[in-house]
């Protein structure tokens, strides 16, 4: 067994595809209208599709329901985490592209982990965790 994807409802499609691709530099891997569901799915990752086929690590999905432009992210939600080489570079990229850093990077709260918070257009956050010795 293995992760897939992680589903996530935005309210603005092209605007959360934006932030994906041109912020966090994932690419767009398929994206297909439901007409009869009246929903949009749209896959992203940072690895390729061979024969449209997920060969690499986890995807993001990203669903758009017709006509719903807004969510309540609950308290149950954490974050999505995307391993990076240096943590506080990706919050100066993330900031340079447009983007909304959180949380600076830095060691965890009673750790030495490196993390960052940023967060995408609708709200969700994304935990960047620098390369390493993990705790």
């Amino acid at each position: 067994m293995r992760i897939l994807h992680t589903m996530l409802r935005v309210g603005d499609l092209d605007r959360s595809i934006r932030f994906y691709t041109e912020v966090l530099g994932m690419k767009l891997l398929s994206r297909r209208d439901y007409p009869d569901g009246k929903f949009t799915l749209a896959f992203l990752g940072f690895d390729e599709r061979v024969g449209g086929k997920q060969v690499g690590g986890a995807e993001l999905e990203l669903t758009y329901n017709w006509g719903v432009d807004r969510y309540e992210l609950g308290n149950a939600y954490g974050h999505i985490a995307i391993e990076v080489d240096d943590a506080a570079r990706a919050c100066a990229e993330v900031k340079a592209r447009g983007g909304k850093v959180t949380r600076e990077a830095g060691p965890m709260k009673h750790g030495t982990t490196v993390i960052a918070f940023v967060e995408d257009p609708d709200g969700y956050k994304i935990e960047f965790i620098e390369k390493g010795v993990r705790e």
